[in-house]
């Protein structure tokens, strides 16, 4: 008696086990919607672009100081000092502290060689790099030339972008959505075919890239005065998303 109880617990157990499986393995699925389709049916599979352009409202720029001296222990004392000027001056256009982050410290030496190949002395180098998220744009050449004359000699890697992209996403979904289902219905026609329901549909989203219609300076301007702020030109971004669908034909 106590073995056909063992025996039907353990059954129950396993059966257990398999439905949990079965619900994490049903959660697990791709981001492609799929609707069951009866074999030999015939299908049309279409694509649509879908393209919006929104004007940046944030920046991203790597802010750094690199200073060379004979000692080790000087270079590091130096550039703490120029760093740290250069942060309080990002510091007092309104930049937080928790849009300032350091994304690199290195110091290495530098051997110097005389005419014949010898070794004659070593420098040591320092470079402090900070990756500052400005979200004031109308400041950022203000904020650059107040960075560079508190100290910073390397500026790089200015990438503009939008805190939220949720909208323009799901505009440019939508028209890539009708795009392709336009096509779908125009090629239908052509064919003198009908549209059945859609088996199939993926998505493809790509990163904000930077726009560019082939005029530059849109809108004008006269010449930078000598006093004036670091030209920056944010531009806009292309947010741009591609959906494939499959029609069933008729």
């Amino acid at each position: 008696m106590n073995k056909e109880i063992t025996i039907m617990r353990t059954k129950y157990f396993a059966f257990a086990v398999l439905a949990v499986l079965a619900l994490v393995l049903s959660a697990c699925g791709p981001t492609t919607i799929n609707q069951a389709a009866p074999e030999n049916l015939r299908t049309v599979n279409v694509s649509g672009l879908g393209v919006v352009y929104i004007t940046p409202n944030i920046a991203y720029i790597n802010v750094g100081v690199n200073t060379q001296r004979e000692n080790a222990s000087e270079v590091v004392a130096v550039n703490k000092s120029q760093t740290t000027a250069v942060i309080e001056a990002i510091r007092d256009f309104g930049v937080d502290a928790k849009d300032i982050r350091t994304t690199n410290f290195s110091i290495w030496s530098n051997p110097q060689y005389d005419e014949f190949g010898t070794v004659k002395g070593t420098t040591y180098s320092v470079d402090n790099t900070v990756n500052v998220t400005v979200r004031d744009l109308d400041r950022l050449g203000d904020l650059l030339d107040a960075a560079i004359t508190a100290g910073a000699n390397s500026i790089y890697s200015i990438q503009f972008d939008v805190e939220d992209k949720t909208q323009a996403n799901e505009d440019a979904r939508a028209k890539a959505v009708e795009a392709a289902m336009n096509q779908a219905q125009g090629l239908a026609e052509a064919a003198g075919l009908s549209l059945g329901d859609i088996q199939n549909i993926i998505t493809y989203e790509s990163s904000p890239m930077p726009y560019d219609d082939g005029y530059y300076g849109k809108g004008g301007g006269g010449a930078e005065s000598a006093n004036s702020a670091v030209p920056i030109q944010p531009g806009q971004l292309a947010i741009s998303v591609t959906v494939n669908l499959t029609y069933i034909i008729k």
